[in-house]
């Protein structure tokens, strides 16, 4: 009963009432609040700038997970054939998930400015042109996709390695005994198929924290520029702190957990039907 009522408390009851408010007119600070039914779903539907901002996480989504989860895997792949300093290394790739984003992202903006950055220093010494990372449209989002990436790889690693840790040696041996010399043939006939589960999981959850991006783009970007780097949570502080529309926010907020159900279905039911499971 104490826990059944501590998850009620702490989760459901906050999801249920973000619905409630959704059916409203409800303004932070206003004393009166009316039922107005679907309309501020039929709003949000028909703004053109919803459809903006998901489009700009959905792009970030793509951009994120295919690089964190294959540079997770390449760590951890990485990690565990090293014999000496193991633990040291699975320690400094795992740092800039314990990292607090916010200040981190104030060392990424020095890194990525397109005056004083070491970035285009290093691109101005070898004649390249220098590049406006946060400055240009066409480039914010990869920009923010990349920290994104530094962020989760080091999560997917371990993830990773707790995968390989669990893959028996003997399967390995065979492997050997049946022509698989080298360790690229092992890794693509024993250790990948292997890793299936592991690799759903960090697909899945991968997935639901690059759809949350939020962080960066409140502190990097402000959704700029021109609106280039505006995604799904962010505007919805925008509509529910800024512009104090909380039906509207929440009706928003709604939106985007059913975005995230919806996604989280689809990749366990295309990617499940090639885990193989030990």
């Amino acid at each position: 009963m104490p826990a059944s009522f501590l998850m009620l408390s702490t989760m459901l009851l906050p999801v249920i009432i973000v619905m409630l408010l959704s059916f409203t007119n409800y303004e932070l600070g206003m004393p009166d609040t009316g039922f107005v039914g679907i309309d501020n779903y039929v709003s949000v539907l028909g703004d053109a700038k919803f459809w903006h901002v998901l489009r700009n996480t959905v792009i970030y989504t793509l951009l994120v997970v295919p690089g964190s989860v294959i540079g997770g895997l390449f760590l951890a792949v990485l990690v565990q054939s090293v014999g000496k300093g193991r633990r040291i290394y699975q320690c400094l790739f795992f740092l800039p998930v314990t990292a607090t984003l916010v200040a981190m992202a104030t060392v990424w903006k020095y890194l990525l400015h397109g005056q004083i950055g070491p970035i285009n220093q290093l691109l101005h010494g070898l004649g390249l042109p220098q590049m406006e990372f946060f400055g240009d449209p066409g480039l914010v989002l990869i920009s923010l996709a990349i920290i994104g990436i530094w962020q989760l790889a080091g999560f997917n690693m371990v993830l990773f390695i707790a995968g390989l840790v669990a893959i028996p040696e003997d399967l390995y041996d065979a492997a050997r005994v049946d022509g698989a010399d080298r360790p690229w043939d092992r890794f693509f006939t024993v250790t990948l198929p292997l890793l299936g589960p592991t690799m759903l999981f960090v697909i899945v959850t991968s997935s639901i924290t690059a759809f949350k991006v939020f962080d960066t783009v409140a502190v990097l970007t402000r959704g700029g520029p021109q609106a280039a780097s505006e995604v799904i949570l962010y505007q919805i502080y925008l509509e529910g702190f800024q512009y104090l529309r909380t039906g509207s926010a929440a009706a928003m907020t709604v939106l985007f957990l059913a975005c995230i159900l919806v996604l989280s279905w689809l990749q366990t039911r295309l990617t499940e039907r090639k885990v193989h499971y030990v």
